[in-house]
């Protein structure tokens, strides 16, 4: 048996709580990798585009305001 089959075999086994606790770990896990990757991106102006559409919108006046979508 690999090392993942073991790994899924105890998740199974895990009690309903102890699901849910290892879930919200691993869901918080994701977040915050995410939220090293899209920092990393910012850092290396792969995310400028963005700015440069919401200035574009501002000045033609299309840019739309959060709280009336």
């Amino acid at each position: 048996m690999t090392s993942i089959a073991k790994i899924q075999e105890e998740i199974l086994a895990l009690s309903e709580t102890d699901y849910r606790q290892l879930k919200q770990w691993f869901n918080e896990l994701e977040w915050d990798e995410w939220d090293q990757q899209i920092a990393a991106d910012s850092d290396a102006g792969k995310l400028d585009f963005l700015i440069d559409e919401v200035l574009e919108a501002k000045e033609k006046g299309t840019l739309k305001n959060l709280e009336d979508l």
